[in-house]
């Protein structure tokens, strides 16, 4: 099948303080801002048009926008957002979107980073568990923002059992 997708351009997050978060992921994974969009004394923005474009909860505002580019991977657009009503950032177990992963190559590092921006490990590395994943030095583990975003830090050095079976490849940098 012919497909025109290229592959992940970028992922939206929104944040409860967009100057935080984009300290944050400055600090946790080396990202820069590449542009503004809107910005919180901005009026170039429709409020109306958003609300309908994004199905956003009614009297939601749209306070601040900013694109990130991280070292390799795709973008990361950051959205601070304000409404009356909003709900808590997705788990594991919940539907849609739960976490993103970045692929890091010294945990050590990756994790001092992580927390030292604000951001709490919920467990050490560990090793690809899944067959078609496990090689020698291949883990993972997860880790949660300061406002609760779910990312999962990952590494697999070795080739995994997988590769043996297909020649369609993971994303690796």
């Amino acid at each position: 099948m012919k497909t025109t997708v290229r592959g992940i351009d970028h992922i939206g997050i929104t944040v409860p303080d967009i100057e935080q978060a984009t300290l944050f992921f400055e600090q946790a994974f080396g990202a820069r801002v590449i542009y503004r969009s809107v910005e919180s004394d901005s009026e170039n923005i429709d409020h109306t048009a958003q609300q309908h474009t994004l199905r956003l909860f009614p009297g939601t505002k749209i306070r601040a926008i900013r694109m990130l580019c991280l070292p390799s991977g795709p973008g990361i657009e950051l959205f601070e957002m304000h409404g009356p009503e909003q709900g808590h950032p997705a788990r594991a177990s919940d539907f849609g979107l739960q976490h993103f992963a970045v692929y890091v190559d010294d945990f050590a590092q990756a994790i001092a980073a992580f927390t030292a921006a604000g951001g709490e490990m919920f467990t050490e590395p560990k090793p690809l568990s899944f067959p078609d994943e496990q090689g020698e030095g291949n883990a993972f583990c997860y880790g949660q923002t300061p406002w609760g975003s779910i990312v999962e830090l990952i590494s697999w050095p070795s080739p995994m059992p997988y590769e043996k079976k297909t020649n369609l490849r993971r994303w690796k940098p």
